[in-house]
């Protein structure tokens, strides 16, 4: 049964758009509390330079490293407020609303949130047992939160953090042994979308959700292991699914089927807000043919893919002008690799590391000043 709390009226707000395709506008409405994005800003937003931050959750570690980029060089190392448990950080969600970046603590059953200029933790929230991937919007106000043991998702209010709702994940794949792991929200934020995988049976599941009712309004069988991604230069939903080498493509809003693309050990998943080309790792492989390209105008692999110089190439941040990649190496190492693309051209170029903490994880990028400076309250 669907748990629902308190809503804040401020989450009711939307992206929309002017112009399809490259030139894109935004406008985000919520004139109840006067919660603005000039249109002026979303330039910014768009074509950020590749000045900034990179976190990354360091799971083993209890810590979070921020990596400068613009020299590839540990800036901090951060700690987590004291709690029953040492942290377990997880995934890290980036958010114009506040200029605050959130990390799970799977250990704690917890979302700390982080100063995006000072680097101090602010606030946290409950989560459920589990937490394990999320995602949010912030011109929906919610920030989606899976909790793997529990088999719900928190949605928590990315401005006061209280819990809106706690919504189970379905019932009859619950049955079948599934449990909620990746999570994204559609860039408009009408719509989560939240695989659910351990399912009997050779396929897992993307169950698509409103983000008003918290109801399920669809889903889609797919690969075994699938992940999630999203732009708002198309309306196709990006799932990798390391089990059986391939890369589902789904309509956003009906999750049909678009294509199937074969990439062996498809897992993480990359793609800015409005990116053209979606990077996908193969966990698997030890290294060899680690990062894969896909135009997302065509739906087809670009190109050959990359190799990184350590094993289980995990998951991936870029920056918000699509020009630098960063790549975690989790389990055994402290690793990640970064990349570069040249002009025009989308292959990665492999650059350099960084050494963070142990099991590096989830990471996310950080512009160095909020794009959405006139979010307000």
């Amino acid at each position: 049964m669907l748990t629902a709390h308190n809503e804040s009226p401020h989450r009711h707000a939307s992206w929309t758009r002017r112009a399809a395709g490259v030139a894109i506008t935004l406008a985000l409405t919520a004139p109840a509390l006067g919660q603005v994005l000039s249109t002026s800003l979303a330039p910014t937003l768009l074509r950020s330079s590749t000045a900034g931050k990179i976190v990354v959750a360091d799971r083993a570690s209890s810590t979070a490293t921020v990596i400068d980029i613009a020299t590839d060089t540990v800036a901090a190392t951060l700690d987590f407020p004291a709690a029953d448990n040492p942290a377990e950080p997880m995934y890290v969600w980036y958010s114009p609303a506040g200029h605050r970046f959130f990390i799970g603590d799977r250990a704690n059953d917890r979302v700390v949130a982080f100063d995006a200029n000072t680097l101090e933790p602010v606030a946290e929230a409950p989560a459920g047992m589990g937490v394990f991937h999320m995602w949010g919007s912030a011109p929906k106000g919610q920030l989606w939160v899976n909790n793997d043991v529990e088999k719900t998702t928190s949605v928590i209010d990315v401005w006061t953090l209280e819990t809106i709702a706690t919504v189970p994940t379905p019932a009859d794949l619950v049955v079948m042994g599934g449990k909620p792991h990746d999570v994204i929200l559609s860039p408009e934020g009408d719509y989560a979308y939240v695989t659910v995988l351990g399912v009997d049976g050779p396929m897992d599941w993307v169950v698509q959700y409103d983000t008003t009712t918290f109801l399920e309004i669809g889903r889609a069988p797919v690969g075994d292991d699938p992940h999630l991604s999203v732009t708002l230069r198309n309306n196709d939903l990006y799932v990798p699914c390391q089990g059986d080498g391939s890369v589902y493509v789904l309509d956003r809003d009906t999750l049909a089927p678009v294509t199937v693309l074969a990439v062996p050990g498809a897992h993480g998943a990359g793609l800015t807000f409005t990116g053209r080309y979606f990077y996908a790792t193969n966990i698997s492989g030890g290294g060899v043919d680690a990062l894969w390209t896909i135009d997302t105008d065509t739906n087809q692999v670009v190109g050959s893919p990359v190799d990184a110089p350590y094993a289980a190439p995990h998951n991936i941040a870029v920056t918000g002008n699509g020009q630098k990649l960063y790549v975690t190496h989790s389990g055994m190492n402290d690793k990640v690799s970064v990349y570069q693309m040249f002009g025009d051209d989308p292959m990665p170029v492999y650059v350099g590391e960084v050494t963070t903490g142990d099991n590096p994880f989830g990471l996310a990028w950080v512009p160095p000043v909020s794009v959405a400076s006139g979010f307000r309250r």
